[in-house]
């Protein structure tokens, strides 16, 4: 019997519907119509024998199945794009931006207006992974640039500035009464902002324990919308759809945040990405 094979085109559709949180931004950023997209994924759900992405409302919600099949596509295509690029080495002149899931559609946009104003024309290319794995490809050579959580990560980088944390719910959510726990949402361990979270409620005396959690921040999302429980999330840009700023609880100092430069980087890319993450970080006023 033949082996399935997963195709990298879906596979990065559906990464794409993870980070950009649905079909249409996903088509948008893909430069693909949405039946394209949606055709990808029926695909990948063929090849599965189960579904992976299911509609709820307006949004979109990941089966289990499908938040493993994210997290396996995110290595798949990682090594497969860095392939390419060694073995072909056709893309020119190509900047590959590294970001953690936390604030990367506020990160991802600021760079690359930062490199591409001392690059013209240079393409950008974007990799969203966990930060220990973001400095591994860093000093492997296949990213250029990345940020991630310091504390997240062997290697301390280059500090760029503390990355504000708020809690997140659905609008009118309440926690239990005391003593019951407080239930959060966060990404598996190991992750710095989720044992942020139960530090930062534990200091406080206030009891919690974790009732959902995902290997990837949409899968976060996609739990927390579903209204059982907070989630402590970075709070640069605007709250997520479905959810908004929950202030009943004890707050949270920003997390420090690092860059890394592969070495042999251009002097004038680095700093130039190194700086618009710090005005980015930097404390309002």
């Amino acid at each position: 019997m033949p082996q399935p094979v997963l195709d990298i085109v879906a596979l990065r559709s559906l990464t794409a519907i993870a980070d950009c949180g649905g079909f249409h931004r996903a088509a948008h950023s893909l430069a693909l119509s949405q039946s394209a997209v949606s055709q990808h994924v029926r695909r990948l759900e063929k090849t599965l024998g189960s579904r992976v992405v299911e509609r709820e409302g307006r949004g979109t919600r990941f089966t289990p199945e499908g938040r493993l099949l994210v997290e396996q596509a995110r290595r798949i295509l990682a090594v497969h794009d860095e392939a390419v690029r060694v073995l072909l080495d056709t893309e020119g002149d190509t900047v590959t931006i590294g970001s953690t899931e936390h604030a990367a559609d506020q990160f991802l946009p600021r760079l690359t207006a930062a490199v591409q104003e001392v690059r013209p024309g240079c393409r950008v290319r974007f990799r969203i992974d966990r930060s220990a794995r973001l400095v591994e490809a860093v000093e492997r050579g296949s990213v250029d640039v990345a940020v991630y959580v310091t504390e997240a990560a062997a290697t301390e980088g280059t500090p760029v500035g503390g990355l504000p944390l708020t809690w997140h719910a659905t609008p009118g959510w309440a926690p239990p009464s005391a003593p019951a726990p407080v239930p959060l949402v966060a990404i598996e361990d190991p992750c710095a902002i989720r044992r942020r979270a139960i530090a930062t409620l534990a200091a406080h005396g206030v009891a919690a324990t974790v009732v959902g959690d995902a290997g990837y921040l949409a899968g976060v999302l996609d739990v927390a919308r579903t209204g059982v429980g907070v989630a402590l999330l970075a709070a640069v840009g605007p709250a997520p759809d479905g959810l908004s700023p929950y202030g009943g609880l004890p707050s949270v100092t920003p997390i420090p945040m690092s860059a890394l430069a592969r070495p042999g980087a251009d002097p004038e890319t680095v700093a130039a990405a190194f700086e618009a993450v710090r005005d980015l970080l930097r404390p309002a006023g």
